[in-house]
């Protein structure tokens, strides 16, 4: 199961008010007529235009479309930086939003950089208590979580939410988006524990101030399920997971990442459960969305439905699985990458199962130089790959 952060501020606006996600296609031609007419009368490098243009970007990363949305945040960034200095507030606002367009594009280590330096303007500008402060550090947090260090991350979000208890009133929505935060934070380390209170406390006031049926209630619903689930309580999670699927369904794009997230969620508590038939559908919808979002997520998904599909005896259907896990492993990780070699190992089991013994081992030979490169002589998975290939007559068992 998987959890979803959420960063305060980050809701797309158009003219002061919330707008579903599926309706934001609505306004790119008015978008992009109000840059034409910006232009014309105020010409190319006037802070207006930088607003017209940032507005059209935002629609864009926020419907999938994060390549074309950066040349636009760049341009209102220069027009920003010429107009108001360097050390602005509206760079630091066009820093972020740039951020986010590279996050979007998987580029982390460049969205980090371009978090800090927005995050260093607010905080001179506005100074270290400023509520305002609260998303910058937030963002930041979430950056340095998504490289692995999570120790370093844990102080940002503990800022970040005693920033906004105090500004804010602690039943403000936007404390209860940083409770959610930090919540995963401490899952993610291994301490549901502490997870759960967080987690519960989220959905109390998001529930009361943005209302049950809204995207980042449904959000907290998720994580709260995942660590019921953990814990073995499936019959308290599954209702919380299929109210975040439903919330998400309503409220966002029906490929939207949160969709691919609560769907999969959903799925692998249905496996466990023994539903492996309600569970199929679900993990094909997530690992379909996942895909055509570029989330490397999706080979561990495609991963779980070939094994479903496996365990209950229709090899046929798990082989293209497989091989489309296998595939999409190879685009998104390189033909050298260590999860190459564990979905050539996934699908040399399928072959192996069918009888087809000679395939199974071409591609044992072909994941063991692999495996080695990328994980070193003794991992287990290499130690696995050893023995298949050892088997007598240097045949697959």
């Amino acid at each position: 199961m998987k959890g979803w952060r959420v960063i305060a501020g980050g809701a797309c606006l158009v003219a002061g008010s919330l707008v579903a996600q599926q309706d934001l296609v609505l306004f790119e031609p008015l978008y992009r007529e109000a840059i034409e007419r910006r232009e014309g009368s105020l010409g190319t490098d006037h802070p207006k235009t930088a607003e017209s243009l940032t507005n059209l970007a935002l629609l864009l990363r926020n419907t999938g479309r994060a390549a074309a949305a950066e040349p636009l945040l760049r341009r209102a960034l220069a027009i920003h930086e010429k107009a108001f200095g360097a050390e602005a507030l509206p760079v630091a606002e066009d820093l972020t939003n740039l951020a986010s367009a590279l996050e979007a594009k998987g580029d982390s280590a460049g969205a980090e950089l371009l978090y800090r330096r927005a995050l260093a303007i607010q905080e001179k500008a506005l100074g270290p208590q400023h509520p305002g402060l609260a998303a910058g550090l937030s963002k930041v947090a979430a950056a340095i979580e998504a490289r692995g260090d999570l120790a370093s991350a844990e102080p940002l979000y503990r800022r970040a939410l005693a920033i906004q208890e105090k500004a804010l009133g602690p039943a403000h929505p936007e404390v209860g988006i940083s409770l959610n935060n930090l919540g995963l934070l401490l899952e993610n380390q291994g301490q549901p524990a502490a997870a759960e209170p967080l987690y519960q406390r989220a959905v109390s006031i998001l529930e009361k101030t943005l209302g049950p049926g809204h995207p980042e209630t449904g959000t907290a619903l998720n994580n709260l399920g995942g660590v019921l689930q953990a814990r073995g309580e499936l019959a308290a999670a599954e209702p919380l997971y299929r109210r975040a699927l439903a919330l998400t369904e309503q409220a966002l794009t029906p490929d939207h990442p949160r969709v691919a997230v609560s769907a999969a969620n959903l799925a692998s508590l249905l496996e466990v459960k023994g539903e492996g038939k309600a569970a199929e559908p679900l993990y094909r919808r997530a690992a379909t969305i996942q895909e055509k979002n570029g989330d490397p997520e999706a080979v561990a998904t495609w991963n779980r439905l070939a094994f479903l599909l496996r365990a209950k005896g229709d090899l046929a259907g798990a082989e293209p699985v497989v091989r489309r896990a296998l595939a999409l492993a190879e685009k998104k990780f390189g033909p050298q990458h260590a999860e190459v070699a564990r979905q050539s190992i996934n699908l040399a089991w399928l072959l192996e199962a069918k009888g087809n013994r000679p395939a199974a081992a071409a591609l044992y030979r072909r994941a063991l130089p692999i495996a080695e490169k990328a994980l070193g002589a003794e991992d287990p998975l290499v130690q696995e790959i050893r023995k298949k290939l050892a088997a007598p007559g240097g045949r697959v068992r």
